[in-house]
């Protein structure tokens, strides 16, 4: 890639590393990457893999901004309630660098369509707040053989991991099946601290860029956690199960449940 005078001073700071240079750049700029979900954990993904030149990104969610959205979702803002989130986060993120074509695909995904909007992407990011598409995104990840950042948050906790398929663990290795509706309760439902997102979806963040760069260790075949009370992290190693219903020796899931929730974003 041949880059302007306006991206050498851009993307210079990411040209000076040695892991990234000119080359990394340009597959960083020629990277696409689907996000599902443009709330908490979108926000901060978007703001940071635009910041750095992803050139194609796609933006799943049918929800509108709600002023209940802004204490974290900071893609949006008070000028863009009743906005739908996708529309919000194309016009915040293409304002940030306009090398970024941002997709928005204001669509709840479900086992019918995931395969038809993944298509066009190399990677997946979920910000998703449901149980049902989790495992929706993952096996559809794992089918298709798309990496895969998987980021959940829940009051002062997060946890991020990373998924390729034929190289580790899948979320099917680290939890078999949902649990049951009721259990674990939502955002909505117990709270989260505004700023956690912003942690979580940067780990995310980094795991995407070092997935397009082939650079360090991405966590796969782990699980990062993060307690902001205690300001703790600690790594929880995962293995992939052979046994495991969608990625093991014999897998039994090759074609997609009927999962019963369609997607909401933190």
């Amino acid at each position: 890639m041949d880059f302007t005078e306006e991206q050498l001073l851009r993307y210079s700071r990411h040209i000076l590393l040695p892991e990234v240079g000119g080359k990394g750049q340009s597959k960083i700029n020629a990277a696409r990457v689907l996000m599902i979900g443009a709330g908490g954990l979108g926000s901060p993904v978007g703001y940071y893999l635009a910041a750095a030149g992803v050139g194609k990104i796609g933006i799943v969610d049918d929800d509108k901004v709600e002023l209940s959205n802004l204490q974290r979702q900071i893609a949006h803002s008070m000028d863009t309630l009743g906005s739908y989130k996708a529309d919000s986060a194309k016009a915040t993120f293409e304002a940030l660098n306009p090398d970024v074509n941002v997709t928005p695909i204001k669509k709840r995904i479900n086992r019918d369509n995931i395969f038809d909007i993944m298509k066009d992407y190399d990677i997946v990011v979920d910000g998703s707040d449901n149980f049902p598409t989790r495992y929706l995104i993952n096996d559809a990840c794992v089918i298709e053989g798309k990496p895969l950042s998987s980021g959940a948050i829940l009051r002062f906790e997060g946890q991020v991991t990373t998924i390729v398929p034929g190289k580790g663990h899948c979320y099917r290795c680290l939890f078999e099946d949902p649990p049951p509706p009721g259990l674990v309760p939502s955002c909505q439902e117990a709270g989260v601290v505004g700023a956690l997102p912003g942690i979580i979806g940067g780990f995310q963040a980094m795991e995407v860029l070092k997935l397009i760069l082939g650079k360090g260790e991405p966590l796969i075949n782990r699980l990062l956690i993060y307690d902001a009370l205690k300001t703790q992290f600690r790594t929880v190693k995962v293995r992939r199960n052979p046994q495991c219903p969608v990625c093991g020796e014999n897998p039994s899931i090759t074609e997609l449940p009927d999962y019963t929730q369609d997607v909401c974003s933190i």
